[in-house]
């Protein structure tokens, strides 16, 4: 009987340390020139990559906004959620039907609103309008993103 509660105790402690992971920012830190560098081959992909492409860096944005509110930059993260609405936009613009990794970018956008959500619920409240949004709209572009999935 002893054996078994300390196997649940056990398991309850991995499962509830799994879920603050869930939540917790990302420990890599995003390297500014990386990002431009993304940003450049987004810009200049063809039309076919640039969903995935796009998608990859709404992410890396994300994290970068994450770690600018955990550090205590909000108006830093807000321009960086502002510019992650920007790229989420051009996402819902250029969704195309023959789009190369269009799953794979659903996968990293569905990851990304995740990551987004965690977020949320530890900022303050200053910042959960911004967060709110770019949520909001993220949520949308899965979604269309999703349809193009299954659509093929």
């Amino acid at each position: 009987m002893r054996f078994v509660a300390t196997t649940l105790a056990i398991s309850a402690l991995a499962f509830s340390l799994s879920c603050v992971r869930a939540f917790a920012v990302d420990d890599r830190l995003v390297d500014p020139q990386a990002m431009a560098a993304l940003v450049a081959k987004a810009d200049q992909a063809q039309p076919k990559e640039q969903c995935f492409l796009y998608a990859e860096l709404v992410h890396d944005m994300t994290e970068l906004a994450g770690q600018q509110l955990s550090s205590g930059e909000g108006d830093r993260a807000s321009a960086t959620l502002k510019q992650v609405q920007q790229y989420a936009q051009k996402i819902h613009m250029g969704l195309a039907e023959d789009g190369k990794k269009m799953k794979n970018a659903e996968q990293l956008v569905r990851h990304t609103s995740f990551r987004l959500t965690g977020i949320l619920n530890a900022a303050s409240y200053e910042d959960r309008q911004v967060l709110q949004a770019t949520l909001k709209q993220l949520e949308q572009v899965q979604t269309e993103l999703m349809m193009q999935v299954f659509k093929k």
